[in-house]
């Protein structure tokens, strides 16, 4: 009989934003789509333990919440970017590699494929997670495991204000 046993990694999460929020917007078909951590973080886990949780994004609007609530849940932090993600998570992950066992890495962006096998040559596990159909065949094929982004992995926000505007019923009036 096969007994349990403990796997004893420490784990970076390192998540492109701006890729992984696109990448959901064209399979929700909806703008308003967002990743939950709540159930993907624990999934990419898988009883493993969370050293690093970074959230990358390019642009000037980053939620505050956002920030909020993967530092409060995860201890995570997001980390605006000037432009593009690839160069800033490069090099947090190449500064991680002698910290930790794994990097999942959050993108399906083909520009991280010689960061992965960098990585690999350092002897770091390097996983994947992302949309299968947005990401790049190369990049999936070099890591070491691929995890898909469903949709059972994100969630349609609307705001209470669109919420409630919605759920009011407008009553047609009468012609006089």
């Amino acid at each position: 009989m096969a007994q349990d046993i403990l796997i004893n990694q420490t784990v970076a999460i390192l998540c492109d934003g701006n890729n992984i929020e696109r990448s959901i917007h064209d399979i929700a078909k909806n703008t308003s789509a967002m990743i939950n951590f709540d159930t993907l973080i624990p999934k990419l886990l898988s009883k493993r333990g969370l050293n690093r949780l970074i959230y990358f994004r390019e642009g000037k609007s980053i939620s505050s919440k956002l920030a909020e609530r993967l530092h409060e849940h995860y201890y995570g932090s997001v980390i605006p970017c000037h432009k593009s993600a690839d160069i800033p998570l490069s090099i947090k992950a190449t500064q991680l590699a002698s910290k930790v066992d794994t990097i999942i890495i959050m993108s399906g962006d083909s520009d991280y494929v010689e960061l992965v096998r960098h990585l690999k040559s350092e002897g770091v596990r390097v996983e994947i997670a992302a949309v299968r159909e947005t990401t790049a065949r190369i990049l999936a094929d070099e890591a070491d495991y691929f995890h898909p982004i469903t949709s059972k992995d994100w969630f349609v926000f609307t705001s209470p204000k669109l919420a409630a505007a919605k759920s009011r019923k407008t009553i047609p009036r009468k012609k006089e």
